[in-house]
């Protein structure tokens, strides 16, 4: 059996739950005033995924540094592999705000997007 205490962060309320998967692959959640607060208990167990918010250099002495963010989560686990992808990219172009910088980052399907303009 595996345990987890979390605390939700779907939705304001901050759920203190208490999540059980059994031998069976059973979830069973306790703890959550929303229906929500099951489901990310259950993918946080199992799968757990995340945001990824960096920057990555430019070829532009004005602003060495864009920002970025993946455009979805990833699996949490990837987080290294796609942190040393981005670490190789350069921006050498202008971009806006949105663009793609970097496509299916580290085989995860979650393209990078550009935050920023360079202009």
């Amino acid at each position: 059996m595996i345990s987890k205490d979390l605390i939700c962060i779907v939705c304001p309320n901050g759920c203190r739950l208490h999540g059980e998967i059994d031998d069976a692959g059973n979830l069973n959640v306790t703890g959550n005033r929303c229906v929500r607060g099951k489901s990310f208990a259950g993918t946080e167990m199992t799968n757990p995924t995340r945001s990824l918010t960096t920057t990555v250099r430019t070829a532009f002495e004005a602003m060495p540094w864009l920002p970025v963010r993946t455009l979805g989560e990833i699996p949490k686990g990837r987080i290294p592999d796609a942190i040393s992808e981005l670490a190789a990219i350069e921006v050498s172009s202008k971009v806006m705000c949105g663009d793609v910088i970097a496509e299916n980052l580290a085989g995860t399907g979650v393209d990078v997007i550009a935050t920023m303009d360079i202009i």
